[in-house]
């Protein structure tokens, strides 16, 4: 069982097992493809070659073969008398390709080298790849062939195959065949990698007017399979946009007359433009004059690309962080040319009023919650608090709307079961997002009677003698919201108030919280009512009952809040 290193968390080794099985799993399955492709036997050779063994290479020969920089097998064809190739034998071999097998090849996966075999029968895989065809046709055309990538594996008695991967030539040397190779992953590596990360290099030499590119050169630039990479500098300019031309034309003049570094960013032309990062340095002799230009080139057009749209996301967040901030502030102006900053005192009537505001912190600083306390001709009072819908400046007009149209409404001394139709009405007409809640009351001082309408809001609290319970709603219940449907009747409620009953009257902003329950929402209401009037007992004058409001607001606001809010507390004064 596998112990995890100490000190990795447990994800870390849950993370690391699962790498480790996907790698085993992986082995298995090159372990069934290796037994898959096992090397099947081969005919017999044909009697002639055989009773005709080839002559031992000669000493000059694996002389010369050993003097190659690279690793070399001599082979010989095979010619059978209409002289089509029959077979392959594996004659010689040079120190580097004894080296070669040293390091790379299973021991005892291949029979030691005792002279002379048939090739295919030493390397049996080596039947299915290019090599046979690179063979005749180097025998054939008396001609080079290659460099090809030549890629096979050698089994292994026990554990996974080795895999072998190289660039092969093979050149005609008399009547035999030079085989040579070399890695050949390096170069496509090389090619790999600079795809993969979009880079080039490329090497000017200004006095001919040529080009050393990498193999990658052409990539990085867009160029289409098999066409020719620039040949000097002016061909570069030449796949430029024009607007591009400066930037080069600045860093050539660094590289040149000021003989140091420099990079810009070249846009190139094209129906589908790139943008290439360009980094320069002179080439030249001590005390010389720049002779090349040596570069990289990275292609650098997604990041640009994603640069140019988190810019725009950027300029496009400021423009309406302004836009939210200008509406803020008007909306803002708005609301304290519309409500007054305290509602002035009642006690002449037998009422008196606080009022607590807090805005929406997560939008724009103000919402549609509205209030109105203020004494009517007759000494009647009229009470009412609404919340219009949404946030920002359109909800600031509605509630402007119905709390002026409220107040001219009021004045026809008509019933708040009418003003509550009449401003439904209004809000119907004003369109279909100028909806409204609101609770609209008259207190009668004379009778100590409180007429009450509810239009979808919150229903008032009343605290009597420490105990704070929801008012009873209207007959039929609950009026619907303002602004739903036109021409709806609204049910008034009436509430005889004693001495020192307090009645709040509140927006669903003080109690409501996300994934709540409504009734949970009330209990908390009610239960903060209580426990702060019996931390502020002195609830007797207007300085108490506002000191009574601001508590109240602080125990239930806090940070889940996600709407304004409004308190209105009014307490009977009078006998």
């Amino acid at each position: 069982m596998e112990h995890a290193p100490t000190g990795r968390d447990p994800r870390s080794v849950l993370d690391h097992q699962a790498l480790r099985a996907l790698l085993d799993a992986q082995r298995d399955r090159i372990g069934v493809y290796a037994r898959t492709h096992a090397p099947r036997p081969r005919p017999a050779a044909p009697a002639a070659p055989a009773a005709t063994p080839p002559e031992p290479v000669p000493a000059p020969v694996q002389e010369l073969l050993d003097a190659l920089p690279t690793a070399a097998i001599l082979v010989t064809p095979v010619v059978g008398a209409d002289g089509r190739i029959t077979d392959f034998l594996y004659l010689a071999q040079n120190t580097r390709a004894v080296a070669y097998s040293r390091a790379h090849v299973p021991a005892a996966s291949v029979p030691g080298w005792s002279g002379p075999v048939r090739l295919f029968d030493r390397f049996p895989l080596l039947e299915d790849t290019g090599l046979p065809r690179m063979l005749a046709d180097a025998h054939h055309e008396r001609a080079p062939q290659g460099p090809e990538s030549v890629e096979w594996f050698i089994p292994r008695a026990e554990g996974p195959p080795a895999r072998l991967s190289d660039d092969v030539i093979v050149a005609p040397c008399g009547d035999h065949l030079l085989v040579t190779w070399e890695p050949g992953h390096r170069v496509r590596m090389a090619v790999a990698a600079q795809k993969l990360v979009r880079t080039c290099w490329a090497e000017w030499n200004v006095a001919d007017g040529t080009v050393a590119p990498s193999l990658g050169f052409g990539h990085v630039l867009g160029l289409a399979p098999g066409v020719p990479a620039p040949a000097d500098l002016l061909g570069l300019a030449d796949l430029l946009a024009p607007a591009s031309l400066p930037e080069l034309y600045r860093l050539l003049y660094e590289v040149f007359l000021r003989k140091r570094r420099a990079e810009c960013a070249l846009r190139l032309g094209g129906g589908h433009p790139r943008v290439v990062r360009v980094v320069a340095e002179p080439v030249r002799p001590r005390g010389g004059p720049v002779w090349a230009v040596r570069a990289v080139l990275v292609d650098v057009t997604d990041d640009t690309r994603r640069r140019a749209r988190a810019e725009a996301a950027g300029a496009e967040a400021r423009r309406q962080r302004a836009r939210a901030e200008a509406l803020g502030e008007l909306a803002g102006a708005l609301r304290d040319a519309v409500l007054p900053r305290s509602p002035g005192t009642l006690t002449a009537y037998g009422i008196d009023t606080a009022v607590v505001y807090r805005p929406d912190s997560t939008a724009s600083g103000v919402g549609g919650d509205w209030y109105k306390a203020r004494r009517l001709p007759g000494g009647r009072l009229l009470l009412a608090l609404g919340d219009a819908r949404g946030h920002g400046l359109e909800a600031v007009t509605l509630m402007a709307k119905l709390r002026y149209a409220l107040t001219g409404l009021a004045y026809t001394d008509a019933p708040v079961e009418s003003l509550t139709h009449w401003l439904n009405d209004m809000a119907c007409d004003d369109g279909i997002e100028s909806t409204a809640t609101a609770v609209i009351a008259r207190y009668h001082p004379e009778l100590g009677v409180l007429r009450w309408t509810c239009a979808g809001h919150p229903l008032p609290v009343l605290l009597r003698a420490g105990r704070a319970a929801p008012l009873p709603a209207p007959p039929g219940g609950p009026g619907l919201t303002l602004g739903v449907l036109p021409d709806q009747s609204y049910a008034a409620a009436e509430t005889p108030l004693a001495p020192d009953d307090i009645v709040l009257f509140y927006s669903d902003g003080l109690v409501e919280r996300r994934d709540t329950d409504p009734d949970e929402d009330t209990g908390r209401l009610l239960d903060a009512a209580e426990g702060v009037l019996r931390d502020h007992p002195a609830v007797r004058d207007h300085a108490g009952l506002q000191a009574y409001a601001d508590a109240l607001m602080a125990r239930l606001d806090g940070p889940h809040r996600s709407d304004d809010v409004t308190l209105l507390a009014l307490r009977r004064t009078g006998p």
